[in-house]
């Protein structure tokens, strides 16, 4: 059986529902299990039962400090070892990503794969062009952004769904087999071309007041968002490879598509 963590997560329910539509036996987990999922907090060890789980796809539990973060996925490795799991598929961040503000957990917890003694795949995914969209800002004079003309090699979630799902039901094929699944590079004046509006650019040091200023960022938030965009503004993040490719059957979803989607999504009814 194949269990997704997170599973009420963006990428980890389309991960579900991917192995779903294949046939796969596969379950999800997370803290609130809808259907037929098991209940698994990160946070309270004695809850991960990994029974009768062949093929873990561990997604980032990223959304905390790099301390919490570690421990987390340290305790369901440990679970996974206790309970005679055999493959642990872990959604960690593209190489080209290593200076960014979140990388540390990542590269952390792949190190904690690796050592555990199971069969492991490791993804390293590129930056959602979900995300990317979303990162724009709307004013009545277009779109802002601190990424001025760098670029993002981004990569639809759905891509990143099939790619873990690909290797969950086949995790044989990719053991011990680090992936960077990226896809082509975008920018923001492709953006804000496609929706037919201008991009202005402004300085890292405005987009941290903004950050700073803004209700509802936690802490540890606002410089992980400036060094994803610094990673884009100075040209570390717009590498490309075809590891995805040899993954995938279909052709890649259209990043920039995706991307504009989501900033369309957020504009302002009077922008």
């Amino acid at each position: 059986m194949i269990m997704v963590t997170g599973a009420t997560g963006q990428l980890a329910s389309a991960t579900l529902a991917e192995l779903n539509a294949q046939g796969a036996t596969a379950i999800g987990g997370s803290r609130t299990p809808k259907d037929c999922g098991r209940h698994l907090d990160f946070d309270d060890p004695a809850s991960l039962d990994l029974k009768d789980v062949s093929t873990l796809v561990l997604v980032s539990a990223g959304y905390a400090e790099d301390d919490q973060v570690i421990a987390r996925h340290a305790a369901v490795v440990d679970a996974a070892v206790r309970d005679g799991v055999g493959h642990i598929v872990y959604t960690s961040l593209t190489t080209a990503g290593d200076h960014l503000g979140f990388a540390l957990a990542h590269r952390a917890t792949e190190i904690t794969v690796m050592n555990s003694g199971l069969g492991w795949t490791i993804l390293r995914n590129g930056l959602y062009a979900e995300l990317f969209g979303a990162l724009l800002t709307w004013t009545p004079g277009g779109l802002v952004s601190a990424f001025g003309t760098g670029a993002l090699s981004a990569v639809a979630r759905a891509d990143l769904a099939a790619a873990a799902a690909v290797v969950a039901t086949g995790p044989a094929a990719h053991s011990h087999k680090i992936y960077d699944l990226v896809g082509e590079p975008i920018a923001a004046a492709d953006v804000a071309e496609r929706l037919d509006v201008t991009h202005h650019t402004i300085s890292l040091g405005e987009y941290r007041d903004r950050l700073l200023a803004s209700a509802g960022l936690l802490p540890f938030q606002p410089p992980m968002l400036v060094s994803i965009a610094t990673g884009i503004r100075h040209g570390f993040l717009d590498k490309t490879g075809s590891d995805l490719r040899k993954l995938l059957t279909r052709p890649l979803i259209d990043p920039l598509g995706v991307a504009a989607g989501s900033a369309a999504a957020l504009r302002p009814a009077l922008v």
